[in-house]
């Protein structure tokens, strides 16, 4: 993984490893995509500079994904491409080209919600829900790549995602509780199998 540097942060230094660069859409009007967005399939003739967040909002209606600052660095606009964290603002729709990209739409819905989302609602980890869904998003890639230990871990894991109403504390729980919840079936895990071969 990338080391970030002084004043960067976790989602700011990860990068898809799929994916076009910039450059190639230059002299081009418009460009033809395929990828898979949520699970489904899409195909779709974007200009060649459209951002993916406005392509996730406008073009597809996944409006769960925020537009804040524009510039990268609020994370309301994070989703995932390929498995990793990444902020739809400073990315072109033209960029996803064979590309899967998750939104928060793709982690549950109201009747089936992922664990993640469940931690949220039980530990009061939201209150206006602008920041949610880069939240959400961000402690998904963390807690499936990175698994945080401790609190210190998800706050860091977290720094690159600004919330003006929480405090913060209550998320850190909410990712606390899954990571924990994802520790103890682990060990159930392995106990489990312990004991089958054991008793093979």
């Amino acid at each position: 993984m990338h080391e970030a540097k002084a004043g960067e942060t976790r989602s700011e230094t990860r990068a898809p490893e799929s994916g076009a660069e910039l450059g190639e859409f230059a002299d081009q009007e418009f460009v033809p995509i395929q990828l898979t967005v949520n699970g489904r399939r899409v195909r779709q003739l974007v200009e060649a500079r459209l951002l993916l967040s406005d392509f996730l909002r406008g073009t597809l209606g996944l409006t769960g994904t925020h537009v804040g600052c524009e510039h990268g660095v609020c994370g309301a606009c994070t989703v995932m491409v390929d498995g990793v964290s990444a902020r739809s603002c400073l990315m072109l729709a033209a960029q996803t080209d064979g590309c899967t990209v998750q939104t928060v739409e793709g982690l549950g819905s109201m009747q089936a919600m992922s664990p993640l989302q469940q931690a949220f609602q039980q530990c009061h980890g939201l209150q206006c829900g602008f920041c949610t869904p880069g939240m959400l998003i961000t402690a998904t890639d963390m807690l499936a790549n990175d698994h945080p230990a401790d609190e210190a871990a998800v706050r860091e894991g977290l720094s690159g995602n600004l919330c003006r109403c929480t405090g913060y504390q209550h998320i850190v729980q909410a990712v606390m509780q899954v990571a924990m919840q994802g520790d103890a079936v682990a060990s159930k895990g392995a106990v489990n199998a312990a004991v089958n071969e054991v008793q093979s």
